[in-house]
C-alpha cells in the first residue's frame, strides 16, 4: 500500500500511463493489448489501475509490467485530528484489515484482524490460549453497544449474539470470548 499526496497520486497515474503507452508501442499479444488499452483508457481519465474493474486473469496478463497504481493508493491531505481519524481508517481499511474490541474491567481495547477472519481467529489475536481453547464468542454490534447505553443495556435489548469459531468478524464488532484453559 502506499500512502500519498494528491499532487503524488497523480504522479503515480502519470508513471503508469506511461508505461502503458510505451508497451503498447512494442505489439503485445491481442489479449495483453485489449488489457493495456483497457488500463491507458483509465488512467487517462486519472483513474488507478486498481479501480479499472479488471478480472484476476487480465491482472495477471499484465502483472510483470508492475503497474504501482494497482496497489492500494490512500491519498493524505489534511493535518487536524479528525483528518488523521479517517485518514488511519482509511490505511487499516485499504491493507485489508478490521478492527475489533473488547471491554469490560480495567481495559478496552480494539484489535486489527484481517478482513474476513473467524471468530476463533480474533481470539488468536488476543492470545494463543483462546484460539486453542476457543468455546464461543459473545458478539454485539458496537453501533447497538452504543444505542443500548453499553454492554448491560445491550444485553437487555438482546443485542448480544452466541457466535461459533466459524462467525466472520466484522468490522468494530464487540467480543467477549469464552474458552478452555
Amino acid at each position: 500500500m502506499l500512502v500519498v499526496s494528491p499532487e503524488g497520486r497523480f504522479d503515480l497515474v502519470v508513471k503508469d500511463l506511461e508505461l502503458a503507452e510505451t508497451r503498447l508501442e512494442r505489439n503485445p499479444p491481442a489479449a495483453e493489448k485489449a488489457v493495456l488499452e483497457r488500463i491507458k483508457a483509465h488512467l487517462e481519465g486519472e483513474g488507478l489501475v486498481a479501480e479499472a474493474g479488471l478480472t484476476q486473469e487480465e491482472l495477471h496478463l499484465v502483472e510483470s509490467h508492475a503497474f504501482v497504481t494497482a496497489k492500494p493508493i490512500v491519498v493524505a491531505e489534511a493535518a487536524d485530528a479528525e483528518a488523521f481519524d479517517s485518514f488511519l481508517v482509511s490505511v487499516v481499511n485499504a491493507s485489508g484489515y478490521i478492527s475489533f474490541l473488547t471491554v469490560g474491567g480495567t481495559e478496552n481495547r480494539a484489535w486489527l484482524i484481517r478482513k474476513g477472519a473467524t471468530a476463533q481467529e480474533a481470539g488468536g489475536a488476543i492470545h494463543t490460549d483462546i484460539q486453542k481453547g476457543f468455546i464461543r464468542a459473545e458478539i454485539i454490534a458496537w453501533d447497538d453497544l452504543v444505542a443500548a447505553g453499553g454492554e448491560t443495556g445491550a444485553k437487555h435489548a438482546n443485542k448480544m449474539r452466541v457466535e461459533t469459531k466459524s462467525y466472520v468478524m466484522q468490522d468494530y464488532d464487540v467480543a467477549n470470548f469464552r474458552f478452555r484453559k
